[in-house]
């Protein structure tokens, strides 16, 4: 260890508060935590890149400092969906440091990593105050029975209009509007349900129409419009 001249002149002055790191809440317990692997805990985190064209949801299950589960998802650049498929392989089983100071490929999911590393060292993780914390496919559980990521896409202009593209319940087909061309519901179609059925011997035709919903006020509908043609 090198010291400047100035502080080896200095005198010897002891340090008499040293009672370490304040505790934080880790899976129903409180944690001195002193090493990566004192910490654990599952979490979510937002992250964005640079131009901010795209940004990644990211969801990491920590079990004694190693990650164990991770959920990446993404929105915005096609580009980002590649880094996704690379970043699920090389986050579990990385310390939470070395996923830190690991590339990521995209800077969005970079940037979630960092977030999510402030949230889990200073114990604001979403199962802090769970007991064992979440098990392992508790990410998983996010997607839904569809393992499909929770998406919303609208688009509007001040000449035309709101358009529906898709909701949570799924694709949007149809978009209903009443007598004063104000939308008052929408039909969808369930692409996870839809593949569910063709995979289980359906043709692609019953499998749509099994798949189909809808929501609001559609069969008082005036009209119903293809948000994407009309």
């Amino acid at each position: 260890m090198i010291y400047s001249h100035e502080v080896e002149t200095m005198c010897q002055v002891h340090q008499g508060v040293n009672h370490g790191a304040a505790p934080i809440p880790e899976e129903a317990k409180w944690v001195k935590a002193k090493e990566i692997k004192d910490i654990s805990g599952l979490t979510h985190g937002i992250g964005w890149c640079a131009p901010q064209q795209g940004t990644c949801k990211l969801t990491l299950n920590v079990k004694d400092g190693i990650i164990q589960e991770a959920l990446v998802e993404t929105i915005g650049c096609s580009g980002m969906t590649h880094s996704a498929a690379m970043a699920s392989e090389i986050l579990p089983g990385r310390t939470l440091l070395e996923a830190l100071n690991t590339d990521l490929v995209c800077d969005a999911i970079n940037t979630a990593m960092r977030e999510l590393f402030l949230q889990i060292v200073y114990g604001r993780t979403q199962s802090a105050f769970s007991e064992e914390g979440l098990p392992i496919g508790a990410g998983l559980e996010d997607l839904g029975k569809g393992l499909r990521s929770q998406v919303g896409t609208m688009y509007g202009t001040l000449k035309k209009g709101p358009r529906y593209l898709e909701m949570t319940d799924g694709y949007v087909t149809g978009v209903a509007l009443d007598e004063d061309d104000e939308i008052i519901g929408y039909k969808f179609v369930s692409f996870g349900k839809m593949m569910d059925f063709i995979k289980a011997g359906d043709d692609a035709n019953t499998a749509f129409e099994k798949a189909q919903g809808q929501y609001g006020r559609v069969d008082d509908a005036v009209k119903i419009i293809d948000p994407r043609k009309e």
